[in-house]
């Protein structure tokens, strides 16, 4: 039987993940894993450029979007992630390519942003028309968290069309960024952060803007009949969620936003999950429950001193559209009730192990080799760190002995690219023994 084209690119994508799970891979067994931070722009002054362009997806599609560019550069989806310090003076500089007029809203942020440049006043802000001057917003960081940025103008079309972004903001003191902490307090520390901006799109309302831009006609969709087809993690459908960030991705200008969690057993791993589309999509994450510290940008506590005493436990973030999560998830391999590491009672405790479980025996007798089908992430042992001999051809993208889980949305749908499974929303994490 002839192979669909919808089938050979996803073969393909799926093929090009596993190239970069073994470089990874082959990494992490040669170096320890170091903190990991997010990819984003520093500083307090910025530059937009509000334009079209495209998204690619991993069966092989290209839909047509509008996005925020940093300075001069192409149309970023989601737009550049902002980094900011707790107390810095903020200025984004917007001009407008589009053929419609556009803005920006920062929810979340103390105080209303003061506007000045040549816009025109909007139903919720003032607007950068377009082909016309410059519109520059200004704001205080005030308070450190997960924050969302947004078009201000007609939101419900231009946020699906891709003009949304986030803002992170550390804690300081005096000015002085605290490293590794999510807020203030100690009970936020974090040894590393990943972002995961979850959003949607239905690439019938792109295809129809486009050929309206196009013929010059005026911008009207019919929004009530709006049916997503594209899911995605930092703008990015699965497996192109797993490739490497920005110019390790040179196919993906738009897209330079990478989601493959790789951590060791112990770490706390801080999880920002922004809502970016208009649609709630519950993310799931394998492997432990996490720790959701903040919502919206403010600490889940009673009191200023008593830190995230409200906090609670997930094992599905519930992301919600326009909203951020932050959880801290962390993995020793607890309640499994068998020792991860193939340890005997009197063996030492690795880093990062439950003690609960140490020595406890591994619960089955597993097949022999030809009764074992061999996934290619499988390293030929149970036990996290260790590996053993696989028949020829068989597996070997794991020579460090890691165990990974799929993280993705809890909404099934969702883990397709137009219907064409795996895909969407979905993403791997892969942890790694302590060295």
């Amino acid at each position: 039987m002839k192979m669909s084209l919808h089938a050979r690119l996803d073969r393909w994508s799926v093929s090009l993940a596993c190239i970069t799970w073994m470089t990874c891979l082959n990494s992490a067994q040669a170096a320890p894993a170091t903190g990991h931070a997010i990819d984003g722009l520093a500083g307090s002054e910025f530059t937009f450029t509000a334009k079209a362009g495209s998204v690619s997806t991993a069966d092989g599609n290209s839909v047509y979007f509008w996005g925020y560019a940093p300075g001069d550069g192409p149309a970023q989806y989601p737009g550049p992630t902002l980094l900011l310090v707790q107390g810095q003076q903020v200025a984004i500089t917007l001009t407008n390519e589009l053929p419609v007029a556009t803005s920006l809203l920062f929810p979340g942020m103390n105080g209303k942003p003061s506007v000045t440049g040549g816009g025109t006043a909007g139903a919720l802000t003032m607007e950068a028309v377009a082909g016309g001057p410059a519109v520059t917003y200004s704001f205080t960081a005030s308070e450190p968290g997960t924050y969302q940025f947004y078009s201000g103008t007609q939101p419900d079309l231009q946020i699906e069309m891709g003009l949304v972004g986030t803002i992170i903001v550390y804690p300081s003191v005096a000015g002085v960024k605290i490293p590794n902490r999510a807020y203030g307090h100690t009970n936020t520390a974090f040894a590393h952060e990943y972002l995961f901006f979850l959003s949607e799109m239905d690439e019938s309302i792109h295809v129809h803007v486009e050929k309206q831009v196009l013929t010059g006609q005026p911008i009207a969709v019919d929004m009530t009949r709006r049916s997503p087809v594209y899911w995605f993690i930092n703008g990015r459908t699965a497996p192109d969620t797993m490739l490497g960030p920005g110019s390790e991705a040179p196919w993906l200008p738009a897209q330079p936003y990478d989601c493959m969690p790789i951590f060791q057993a112990g770490d706390d791993v801080l999880m920002r999950v922004v809502g970016g589309g208009r649609d709630p999509h519950p993310f799931h994450h394998h492997g432990n429950h996490a720790r959701t510290v903040a919502r919206d940008g403010r600490l889940l506590s009673s009191s200023a001193t008593s830190g995230p005493d409200l906090q609670q436990f997930h094992f599905t973030v519930p992301s919600t559209p326009g909203g951020t999560v932050d959880a801290i998830f962390n993995w020793t391999g607890a309640g499994l009730g068998w020792d991860v590491y193939g340890h005997k009672p009197g063996d030492p405790l690795a880093p990062g192990e439950d003690p609960a479980s140490h020595g406890l025996p591994f619960p089955v007798v597993l097949p022999n080799d030809q009764n074992l089908t061999f996934g290619q992430m499988f390293s030929g042992s149970p036990f996290l760190g260790a590996s053993a001999d696989l028949p020829p051809g068989q597996g070997g993208f794991n020579a460090s002995g890691g165990f990974m889980y799929m993280w993705h949305s809890h909404n099934e749908k969702e883990i397709v690219n137009n219907n064409v499974f795996p895909g969407g929303l979905m993403t791997m994490a892969l942890i790694l023994p302590r060295q």
